[in-house]
């Protein structure tokens, strides 16, 4: 019998409350305590990435989280960046931390069921490069196969990825993604080496998010640009310059300062000879679809 694979959890934090990575903290430990009973994890870690502005805790008041950590088997490690690392760069740094055999890419305000753990590790298989848990109460409607599990690409909310691939692929490209669809580009990139990319809707995460009486979720405007900078260049990566094109036209009608700061972002980066290498020439991976990057359900 193979031994059990270890295990590195990974979240960067920005300004979140320190009580909501304690409820997040404590409900992974449970969750990975009992997939280390079925003997499907050995060895893991908690570790948390602080790009805040004014760090999250002290090593008084992260002790309670190390304690429960620890009761359930696993070491924590808190890393103050000091600057704002984005998310792509952030995982990438703590990746570099760990030499564990899985790595569960972790929203920090995110809280896992018991049984995820275990069902993700299930599923994480020779041939799979990432699966991911489904989020409620506000499921991704992103369109996936019922029999197999596979779709265009997994959200980081929560997903397990093998390191030996994140390796191979080269981790998170982020040199060209801050924020948003730094997943969406490694999702892609695994399917471009021949990997599955998986949805396993029977692990769960409940992932806070509130909308609007509008039914709409409130961006800020750090958010709009973010994602308004990763739409046009994810488009530019995956060989769709027409879509840039089009893309910038829309953004330019709209007029929001956010995206017209993205456009020019954009604009530099190509100026300089900054922008990613095309890929994906015959569209084998990349999906545009009504401003999404897969078939939506609903």
């Amino acid at each position: 019998m193979s031994e059990p694979r270890s295990l590195s959890v990974q979240s960067v934090l920005y300004g979140n409350a320190a009580e909501h990575i304690m409820t997040a903290g404590s409900a992974i430990s449970h969750s990975v305590g009992l997939a280390r009973a079925e003997g499907l994890v050995g060895d893991w870690a908690l570790v948390l990435g602080d790009c805040s502005p004014t760090q999250v805790f002290t090593d008084d008041s992260i002790a309670p989280l190390r304690s429960v950590i620890e009761s359930h088997g696993g070491r924590l490690e808190y890393v103050v960046f000091g600057e704002n690392l984005g998310s792509a760069a952030g995982h990438n740094a703590l990746a570099k931390r760990s030499d564990s055999d899985m790595m569960l890419i972790l929203n920090p305000d995110a809280q896992v069921s018991p049984d995820a753990l275990s069902v993700l590790a299930r599923g994480l298989t020779s041939d799979v490069g990432i699966v991911e848990a489904r989020q409620v109460p506000f499921e991704h409607p992103k369109e996936y196969e019922k029999h197999t599990g596979n779709t265009s690409w997994a959200s980081t909310a929560c997903a397990l990825t093998s390191r030996t691939i994140f390796n191979r692929v080269g981790g998170f490209d982020s040199d060209t993604f801050f924020l948003y669809c730094d997943d969406v580009d490694y999702s892609w990139q695994l399917r471009l080496a021949g990997y599955r990319v998986v949805y396993e809707p029977a692990a769960t995460v409940f992932h806070d998010k509130r909308l609007t009486i509008d039914g709409d979720w409130p961006a800020s405007p750090a958010e709009v640009y973010y994602s308004a900078e990763a739409a046009i260049l994810i488009a530019h990566k995956y060989s769709r310059p027409d879509l840039v094109k089009k893309t910038i036209q829309q953004f330019r009608k709209q007029g929001d300062p956010a995206v017209l700061k993205a456009i020019a972002e954009y604009e530099s980066r190509k100026l300089d000879d900054r922008l990613p290498t095309p890929v994906d020439a015959n569209h084998k991976v990349g999906a545009f679809i009504k401003g999404n990057y897969a078939v939506h359900r609903f």
